[in-house]
């Protein structure tokens, strides 16, 4: 349909932020003219529609990760309680994204086609025989996935609804083509469901009508996580204390991948300006990635820091209850949900990397977002650990905020928003 190999060669080299928005501007103007013409050899098809005995919604997951499973099954029992099927379609990650073997089945989903092009940067899923006869399609709001073009154009369900942020929260190129071509189909559709209360804001802005919106209150599985940190004991908690020397001091846990970023270098350097004057703080930090050789240096030379690796279940739970506070200065996202589960407030800064789950951090209630400076970073780390009321204070918070960002709850306001869509 269109050839990629020049562009190929171009995004081989470093492109500049124009020609990158060049290139993407001519595949979507080839990509919508090739559409234009199937859809002109198609029109006088006959095209039927065959009413299901009971409505069906289509989900459409460009891939399965693991930690959505738990959602998608409690979802579709609720919309099976209302007389409503559930298809959920899902393709393949990229190869990179397949050597993470975090990509998973279900018995009762449907695999789809996937392939990618120029550099896994545009997505073809082609689903377009399970849509027709759907009351409800739901696909992700990314510009990669170019099949939504030709739903949004030509090959349009009956209720169509974007799943998702609003726009690329870490692109370097905010008022770049890419993002602005992302905020004009913002309103293309019938129904949003926004990750977070900020998605809905940004949604809203962009035109789109808040009655139209429901807001997801994006979340994984806690429940295991919290089950867990109930089971750790004091003696646990003792015991690991005591494998690294610190009975009596605080210590500080970050806990989530290794890479750029999460800005390890400034968690590094605030910890020993709060090691300057809180001589017994300890930095446990737990996690796998590119960036772990950084890590494992600091370790090396500082016996107050401490790298036990990437860890799960109770090992996890161990590390969040042994913990006073969270730290992590970079992108915050879902990992927040481990500070509410574990009642250990989550410090960060205001670095403009975060994901739409940020807003669930409710800075001097359930945790702290500082400016984006070392040393007022840990200056406010140093405040709230001397101050064992504020401390006690922001952890109980923490974990009356837990009750709100569940599956369970996210589950049924998924539902809620797909029946009011079908009612409209």
């Amino acid at each position: 349909m269109f050839s990629t190999k020049s562009t190929y060669r171009r995004l081989d080299k470093k492109s500049t932020p124009i020609e990158e928005d060049n290139i993407f501007l001519r595949l979507i103007s080839t990509f919508v003219s090739s559409l234009r013409n199937a859809f002109l050899l198609r029109k006088n098809r006959p095209r039927t529609y065959c009413k299901a005995s009971r409505p069906k919604v289509l989900i459409v997951e460009r891939q399965l990760l693991e930690y959505r499973v738990a959602f998608y099954e409690k979802l579709r029992i609720l919309l099976e309680y209302q007389g409503i099927e559930l298809q959920l379609l899902i393709g393949e990650g990229t190869p990179a994204e397949i050597k993470k073997q975090n990509q998973t089945k279900l018995p009762w989903t449907i695999s789809i086609p996937t392939r990618y092009f120029l550099a896994d940067k545009i997505c073809w899923q082609p689903f377009g025989r399970y849509a027709r006869d759907a009351d409800m399609v739901i696909v992700m709001h990314e510009n990669k996935l170019i099949y939504n073009l030709w739903l949004l154009s030509f090959g349009r369900p009956r209720r169509l609804a974007f799943w998702g942020h609003g726009k690329n929260m870490q692109s370097n190129h905010p008022n770049g083509f890419k993002e602005r071509f992302k905020r004009w189909t913002i309103n293309k559709v019938d129904w949003w469901f926004a990750y977070t209360d900020s998605s809905a804001a940004l949604i809203h802005a962009a035109g789109f009508p808040l009655k139209n919106t429901t807001i997801v209150d994006n979340a994984v599985d806690t429940n295991e996580m919290s089950l867990f940190c109930s089971e750790v004991s004091q003696h646990d908690c003792d015991l690991l204390r005591h494998s690294f020397s610190a009975e009596h001091g605080k210590i500080g846990l970050y806990i989530g991948s290794l890479y750029h970023e999460k800005r390890l270098d400034f968690l590094l350097a605030a910890a020993h300006e709060i090691h300057k004057k809180v001589p017994d703080f300890h930095l446990l930090i737990v996690g796998a990635g590119p960036d772990q050789a950084v890590i494992e240096n600091a370790a090396k030379q500082f016996s107050w820091i401490h790298y036990a690796g990437p860890l799960q279940g109770r090992q996890k739970a161990l590390a969040l209850m042994v913990a006073d506070v969270m730290l992590n200065p970079g992108l915050v996202g879902l990992g927040v949900l481990d500070s509410f589960v574990s009642g250990k407030p989550m410090f960060t800064t205001d670095c403009g990397l975060h994901s739409p789950e940020i807003s669930y951090l409710i800075s001097g209630v359930n945790g702290v977002m500082t400016p984006n400076n070392v040393l007022l970073y840990a200056d406010e780390i140093i405040s709230v650990l001397n101050d064992p009321t504020m401390l006690s204070t922001l952890q109980s918070n923490a974990r009356a905020t837990a009750s709100r960002y569940t599956i369970e709850n996210m589950a049924d306001r998924i539902c809620t928003g797909i029946l009011n869509c079908i009612a409209n």
